[in-house]
């Protein structure tokens, strides 16, 4: 398998956390890892250029050093979703360039973990959506999940709609996991209903902070708490 497409339930969910944190662990495993973040909307500036906050955690992680545009192709600075974000700022999204990133991306490396941009149904430009990007990239899935009250409607949904695009989920991911009744059975209630995995249940790191570039300890706790034999022994 050439990669993993890391979608959610929603924005916010921890997707890059998750995403920068298989990417190190992965990389502590000895595979050769190569990151990415097709589309990047709310984009930062430095030095007046944009840049993908994601990307550079994504990157760091993985100890990759592929260069920034190849690695985030796509910079938009409305925090929008990215078709509205590139309508406004008279951007046209190529997807075509897109693919050939990742094409390139999964030729230097043993490995690429790709992170998407808000749920799956997200709009990249006119009907082109988050969906239609994984089945472009030819790529497995997973899912990243909220832990507490909403997520069984949230993910129960984007597994049936991924199902109907043909896109290949290989499990859920319980993302910043506090505990209390409703987090502690959530899991059980979603593999049941969806008959997926649930790859692991990541507990809250208070350290972690994507926006301000702090992982915490994600990369230690995706070791400890996520079954990375099944993501890395799945195939397309």
């Amino acid at each position: 398998m050439t990669g993993i497409f890391i979608s959610g339930t929603d924005t916010d969910v921890g997707k890059t956390a998750v995403a920068a944190g298989l990417a190190g662990a992965l990389r502590f495993r000895g595979y050769d890892i190569g990151v990415m973040k097709p589309v990047q909307s709310g984009a930062a500036l430095r030095n007046g250029k944009l840049y993908s906050q994601d990307a550079e955690l994504m990157k760091r992680a993985a100890d990759s050093q592929d260069e920034d545009e190849l690695i985030c192709p796509v910079l938009l600075k409305e925090a929008l979703a990215p078709g509205i974000a590139a309508e406004i700022e008279g951007k046209p999204i190529d997807i075509d360039h897109i693919l050939k990133s990742c094409r390139e991306l999964e030729k230097r490396h043993d490995f690429v973990v790709v992170e998407g941009a808000g749920g799956i149904a997200v709009p990249i430009k006119e009907r082109f959506f988050i969906s239609d990007l994984i089945k472009l990239f030819g790529l497995p899935a997973i899912v990243v999940a909220r832990p507490g009250l909403g997520t069984i409607n949230h993910t129960f949904l984007t597994i049936e709609y991924a199902r109907k695009c043909g896109i290949h989920v290989i499990g859920v991911i319980i993302n910043n996991y506090h505990g209390g009744m409703a987090e502690e059975t959530n899991p059980g209630i979603i593999s049941s209903l969806t008959g997926i995995p649930i790859l692991g249940i990541i507990p809250h790191d208070p350290k972690i902070c994507t926006e301000c570039g702090e992982l915490g300890d994600i990369v230690s706790l995706v070791q400890y708490h996520i079954d990375i034999e099944a993501i890395i022994g799945v195939k397309k």
